[in-house]
């Protein structure tokens, strides 16, 4: 059959798939790959997360049909979450629902509100779910640039232009925008008061908004970072996304939540109640223990990849990159650096594979607005981490300029 599909046509070619291609074929090589590419925590998921599961799979009463918007006593373990974190009061009856990872429920809730001809506000550059959730829900989107100083600190004062400036151009209206701080890819942080102005601005126009925190819970300035629900008014306009992968180590195990607005909670809960029956009760369960137990993993975690993201940001300093220090998150977003910087990421990338057997994410895998950069996953051990910085260092003396760059890449072709 002729016929195409029109939502898959909408798609573009997935840009880290050339990288991740030639990373299979060099390691079916025998090459050693230090991997940077995906944000896949390494970390083991602390043990008595991981004791609270196999107890309760032994009961086969678990084995059967979970509830799809979750189990009270996760909804509940939640609600005192954003209690204890951030001051917030939530209702686990009416302002939360457990997602199989925020990943999931943001798609799901794109599907549960777009309407044809809908326009989203959606940051560039963004983890790919933020644009792409919209996109295959049958959306429009208005790219809102991701501004940042040579130190890494967000322009709060572009975004806001921006976002006015979308607002007063877009017909229709806007529906929503998509906010996600600490960031994916660009580990920017923001504080409350970029908050309350977003807010405040939303609540005007009667726009969504639509905040993803995976990343809430690692970071490295002592500055916890804030919640978008703190504000006056925020439960007016917005719904939160969460994701215990990061914070316990969970990425496997697919568990999250959305909290807040109880028009979208709503929205979300009903079309998920046709598409499924939630996560395996046991992982709820395990998911539970993880938020009402022990909390000191989540502090080693944090140091974790302090002392990794130190080890690395100094070693690539020792080579001649010069890459802003991440205040949170376990990502560097590291700008390319002069010598290649007319490559675009995306040849970079390769170059570092094929020349220093370093894999990382091309910028430009998460819009066009990042395709001056490469976002590095600190998911290697410290000793590994050393050995990229020794051979990044030992590549950027091979080639140090854009015409060796050009010869390089010519013989991976």
């Amino acid at each position: 059959m002729s016929q195409d599909f029109h939502r898959i046509k909408r798609l573009p070619p997935y840009v880290f798939a050339e990288v991740n291609a030639m990373k299979a074929a060099a390691r079916r090589a025998g090459e050693d790959i230090i991997d940077f590419g995906m944000g896949n925590p390494d970390p083991a998921t602390p043990q008595h997360i991981v004791d609270k599961l196999v107890e309760t799979v032994q009961n086969p009463r678990t084995h059967g049909y979970s509830m799809s918007r979750g189990i009270p006593g996760l909804r509940k373990a939640l609600a005192a979450y954003y209690g204890r974190r951030f001051g917030v009061d939530i209702d686990p009856e009416t302002e939360t629902v457990v997602t199989l990872g925020s990943k999931e429920g943001l798609a799901n809730l794109a599907a549960a509100i777009t309407s044809p001809g809908d326009i989203f506000l959606v940051p560039n550059p963004s983890y790919p779910i933020h644009a792409f959730g919209f996109i295959i829900a049958g959306a429009a989107l208005r790219h809102i640039p991701i501004g940042h100083d040579d130190q890494g600190t967000f322009n709060t004062e572009s975004f806001m232009d921006q976002l006015h400036r979308a607002v007063k151009h877009s017909v229709p209206k806007p529906s929503a925008v998509v906010l996600n701080f600490p960031a994916n890819p660009t580990a920017l942080v923001v504080d409350l008061a970029f908050y309350q102005e977003v807010v405040d601005f939303c609540r005007k126009h009667e726009i969504y908004v639509l905040s993803d925190i995976a990343y809430s819970e690692i970071y490295f300035d002592g500055n916890p970072p804030p919640s978008i629900l703190q504000c006056k008014g925020a439960k007016d306009i917005a719904v939160e996304f969460y994701s215990l992968s990061k914070t316990y180590s969970m990425a496997g195990w697919r568990i999250g939540f959305a909290t807040g607005n109880k028009k979208l909670i709503n929205a979300l809960t009903r079309i998920k109640s046709y598409l499924d029956y939630g996560a395996f009760t046991p992982v709820q369960v395990a998911a539970t223990a993880a938020l009402n137990g022990p909390q000191d993993c989540v502090e080693e975690f944090r140091n974790l990849y302090r002392e990794r993201r130190d080890i690395f940001i100094e070693g690539a300093q020792s080579a001649g990159w010069e890459i802003p220090s991440p205040a949170a998150t376990m990502f560097a977003w590291a700008p390319i650096p002069d010598a290649f910087a007319e490559l675009g990421s995306l040849d970079f990338s390769k170059l570092l594979l094929q020349e220093a057997g370093v894999a990382v994410a091309p910028g430009l895998g998460f819009g066009e607005y990042g395709d001056r950069h490469v976002r590095i996953a600190l998911v290697e051990n410290k000793h590994r981490i050393r050995q990229a910085n020794r051979n990044i260092k030992q590549f950027f003396a091979k080639c140090p300029d854009a015409e060796s760059a050009r010869e390089l890449l010519k013989k991976s072709v």
